[in-house]
């Protein structure tokens, strides 16, 4: 996680510490969702972020609730059947 958020973001890996604000690293709430499209694109999972309240505001923040989807057993995404007219 360190290394994706540390390359996703363009900082010094050292930048990317537990207590380091997510805020202080660039991620505006836009580019917070674009990160966790990214994510669950390369871990072929989804994650269920559904409150402003839930939305992390370090990176060890954002790394136990990634680990605690993963720990859960994280949904898969799942094949939609093809929309028919």
């Amino acid at each position: 996680m360190r290394d994706f958020l540390a390359e996703r973001l363009d900082v010094e890996r050292e930048k990317v510490v537990p207590e380091a604000k997510l805020a202080d690293l660039g991620v505006d709430s836009l580019m917070f969702a674009e990160m966790l499209f990214e994510f669950e694109d390369r871990a072929n999972t989804e994650l269920d972020i559904r409150s402003a309240d839930a939305l992390p505001e370090t990176v060890g923040e954002l790394i136990t609730l990634i680990d605690a989807h993963l720990q859960a057993g994280g949904s898969t995404p799942s094949a939609s059947p093809p929309a028919t007219h």
